[in-house]
């Protein structure tokens, strides 16, 4: 099982666990994957050379590392929220809510997040 800090290891390059020979064939297809995704965000963002600045920052990482970087950090929130709470009334795996009782939290009710009543906050990860 992968944890939320090894989906952004990945997506960023830099996952280090290389698993199995089968682990790591698959890891090598992801890879590339990720390398052609990004080289179209990328070829999008400078297209028509009107983003100098951008085109000096990104242009000569073949791989997208720095492009990769941003992009996690702007978009990790979104993909915390897709990854534990897309569907409405799905539950988050352990409780963690406050649920007004003393004695232990709850769990979540809706899109993984407790009641905004009980204190919580949207974005809370």
């Amino acid at each position: 099982a992968r944890s939320f800090a090894d989906i952004g290891d990945i997506v960023r390059g830099r996952d280090l666990y290389l698993g199995n020979p089968q682990e790591k064939k698959q890891r090598k297809e992801l890879d590339k994957k990720l390398k052609e995704v990004f080289g179209k965000i990328h070829e999008d963002v400078t297209k028509g050379g009107k983003n100098r600045e951008i085109e000096t920052r990104y242009g000569s990482d073949e791989n997208y590392y720095q492009l990769r970087e941003y992009w996690w950090a702007l978009n990790r929130k979104d993909v915390w929220k897709a990854i534990t709470c897309g569907a409405g009334g799905s539950q988050y795996f352990r409780p963690t809510c406050d649920s007004g009782d003393v004695k232990r939290p709850s769990r979540t009710n809706d899109k993984c997040r407790c009641d905004k009543h009980k204190g919580a906050k949207d974005d809370n990860q």
